[in-house]
């Protein structure tokens, strides 16, 4: 099994359970994984054989500057599920990292793994 993946990915958007995160957008920075054989889209050199990193991007992107949720334990699962469905992956790790949630830490976060 090949893994594509997408490292450091920058969203803005309003996630917190407190009311002072409700109020202005936050940092999340996502580091995705994704399980694939490649061959076909190497062999062929198709773009369209391939998972491709572009609209992965634009989906988490659009998805999470949507969502109005408080966790990051929601958010990541519900990305993870629109990854597994909407792309030909066999499985997903997808970490995010919350930078500005605790003041004495560089940055939070946390990583989850899911197969179809």
């Amino acid at each position: 099994m090949d893994t594509v993946y997408i490292s450091q990915l920058h969203v803005e958007t309003i996630i917190g359970v407190y009311d002072f995160e409700k109020e202005s957008k936050q940092s999340l920075f996502f580091d995705i994984e994704m399980k694939t054989d490649i061959s076909a889209a190497a062999q062929q050199d198709d773009i369209t054989l391939a998972v491709d990193y572009a609209r992965v991007s634009e989906r988490v992107i659009a998805h999470t500057e949507a969502s109005r949720v408080e966790l990051l334990e929601t958010l990541v699962e519900q990305l993870a599920a629109i990854i597994l469905q909407e792309f030909a992956i066999q499985a997903i790790t997808i970490r995010v990292s919350k930078p500005a949630a605790v003041p004495q830490a560089q940055t939070v976060g946390l990583e989850i793994m899911r197969t179809r």
